[in-house]
């Protein structure tokens, strides 16, 4: 900026001299320079060209100051986004842990129904009744009767 400043005055300080061409010159470069430095101090215009994008210059404290709040709000759903993803991602993890657990119990309950199922055989209960010899109960030896009780009507 100092240096612009400086080409505005030395535009200034230097007399208009109207003879000869060294005169033409140095009003030709004072003009120019003032024209330089009025095109660097205009504001940006209202399109953005890649050129402008690319050096940087739309980003001036003027345009940041206009935008402020759709940048804040271009950071707030940002951050949501990323919980909501870390969040979903904790879910996930959480419901294949679920899932395994789930598995292992199907199969421990598998395993007891049949062991349960194996000991309620006929033949492993007579087993045992034999083995257990203080039991009271007996495997046994005739046919169960068949009693009939007449109805009186």
């Amino acid at each position: 900026m100092n240096s612009d400043e400086d080409i505005r005055q030395e535009a200034q300080e230097q007399p208009a001299v109207s003879g000869g061409q060294d005169g033409a010159r140095q009003e030709t470069k004072a003009r120019d320079a003032m024209r330089n430095v009025t095109e660097e101090d205009a504001p940006l215009s209202a399109g953005l060209t890649f050129r402008k994008i690319l050096g940087g210059d739309f980003l001036t404290a003027e345009a940041l100051r206009r935008q402020i709040g759709v940048i804040i709000l271009i950071a707030f759903i940002t951050m949501i986004y990323v919980s909501n993803r870390y969040s979903c991602q904790q879910d996930m993890v959480e419901i294949e842990q679920l899932k395994e657990k789930l598995k292992d119990a199907k199969y421990k309950a598998l395993a007891s129904m049949s062991e349960l199922t194996e000991m309620c055989r006929e033949s492993n209960v007579l087993e045992m009744l034999k083995n257990n010899e203080d039991s009271v109960l007996q495997i046994p030896t005739q046919p169960p009767y068949i009693i009939n009780i007449p109805v009186n009507e």
